[in-house]
């Protein structure tokens, strides 16, 4: 069976409701996010793409204009907008669960945190230097671990956690797609709170 077929129950039992891909930055999002909606029949959206396009100017250039308050603002008002849609895989930036007003909106879908260990992250990110503002540090490293005990205790309150180590993206992609109906809330079931 192909397994766009499997996933149309899955699909109705969604109905309509918003993946939001979670995690630090390196951890996947952006490429597994384009094969999960596929799986789903959904549409991708990378929050961070949004933010870039709405400002008129890359993320790196948003913190250096604004300031990471200024871009989290930002980030804020884009959610916020996304959330007003439905069918989506959303991969958001790494420090989305840093906003506590940004809660409601990934409360109203269904978060997913992809955990990739610490040597792992590095080895992806120097294999790939991307617009990571929050690491254009002395010590990428040291910057990388920090942000990920911050930010843990944030990420675990995902619906699903998966280990995406060493997944390529289409392997993910279907090994959340097998997971998701063990984390399905029934109609009517009440939302869980922010932190």
């Amino acid at each position: 069976m192909h397994p766009k077929d499997q996933s149309l129950p899955l699909k109705q039992q969604l109905q309509g409701i918003n993946i939001y891909l979670i995690g630090i930055m390196g951890c996947g999002k952006s490429s597994v996010g384009p094969e999960l909606a596929k799986l789903l029949g959904y549409r991708f959206i990378d929050a961070d793409g949004v933010i870039a396009a709405a400002a008129g100017c890359s993320i790196s250039e948003i913190f250096k204009t604004k300031g990471e308050s200024g871009f989290r603002q930002l980030e804020g008002e884009v959610l916020q907008q996304i959330s007003q849609w439905h069918s989506l895989v959303v991969a958001t930036g790494g420090g989305v669960v840093t906003t506590t007003t940004n809660w409601g909106a990934l409360r109203q879908g269904l978060m997913v945190w992809l955990q990739v260990e610490p040597a792992q992250l590095l080895e992806r990110l120097e294999a790939q230097p991307g617009d990571r503002p929050l690491l254009q540090q002395a010590n990428p490293k040291e910057q990388l671990i920090n942000l990920l005990q911050e930010r843990e205790h944030l990420y675990a309150q995902a619906d699903l956690q998966i280990a995406a180590g060493n997944c390529d993206p289409k392997s993910l992609a279907s090994k959340i797609l097998a997971a998701l109906p063990g984390v399905l809330k029934p109609p009517g079931a009440p939302q869980t709170t922010a932190p």
